[in-house]
């Protein structure tokens, strides 16, 4: 654990140095927050709260896809990172370390979106839904994590980027994270359901509302999650006998 702390440490001053890194992260819900949830839904106490758990997950995929997928794939690039996976303490503290500085980003990044729904919207939740809402947020980084890590360890910086941004808006969109629970056009309710998007965004209307999750988006969530993995596993194992093989 001493080893992952320090590990995590080095990644946080890492993207501190790089303000804008986080900035990217926040700046698309917050965008969406203010100029489609703000108008539209928030004087409405049911909606704003709804659109926000949604933003909130938006930012969550956001966060982890472009930290893991685009940051471990430029560190890919660095000597660094070479040089530490051959230290004799092996990769798991490495990862946890990644892993930990990127929950506190995903954090960071969701900032906005909370402030923003506090201050511009009448969205409210009691405080056992909002402490109940931020564990929720660490459970659904999950199948984002071991996505951007797939991505991250299969991929070049530069082909890593590109994947990263083509896969994040079908997935927000296709999930219905950009409508309300019920009002997502057709195509959308039948293929959200067997998104890992979605699974993720009904666990945080759950948490923050009285919604009652679909239970084929969290078996499909389970299923992504086991996929991801298992995809996350073999890229990484597929790099390090490319490297030091």
């Amino acid at each position: 654990m001493t080893l992952a702390l320090v590990h995590a440490r080095y990644q946080l001053l890492e993207i501190v140095r790089i303000p804008v890194a986080v900035f990217g992260s926040a700046f698309f819900p917050a965008a969406a927050m203010l100029f489609f949830v703000v108008p539209f839904a928030g004087d409405d106490r049911v909606g704003a709260t709804y659109a926000t758990a949604a933003m909130v997950t938006f930012s969550v995929l956001t966060a982890n896809i472009f930290q893991y997928g685009v940051g471990v794939a430029e560190d890919r690039d660095q000597p660094w990172n070479p040089y530490t996976r051959t230290l004799p303490a092996g990769p798991a503290p490495r990862l946890a370390g990644r892993i930990l500085a990127g929950l506190v980003l995903t954090y960071v990044s969701m900032l906005p979106v909370v402030v923003i729904a506090a201050v511009a919207t009448a969205a409210r939740v009691t405080p056992a839904q909002f402490l109940l809402a931020l564990a929720t947020v660490a459970v659904i980084s999950v199948p984002f994590t071991l996505m951007g890590l797939a991505i991250g360890y299969s991929l070049p910086s530069k082909a890593a980027i590109v994947v990263a941004q083509i896969v994040f808006f079908p997935l927000a969109f296709g999930g219905g994270l950009l409508s309300g629970p019920d009002d997502a056009p057709g195509f959308i309710k039948a293929i959200a359901p067997y998104l890992p998007t979605r699974g993720a965004v009904e666990l945080m209307w759950a948490a923050s509302t009285d919604w009652r999750p679909d239970p084929r988006a969290l078996v499909s969530l389970v299923v992504w999650v086991a996929v991801l993995a298992a995809l996350a596993a073999w890229a990484y194992r597929r790099d390090e006998g490319r490297r030091f093989s």
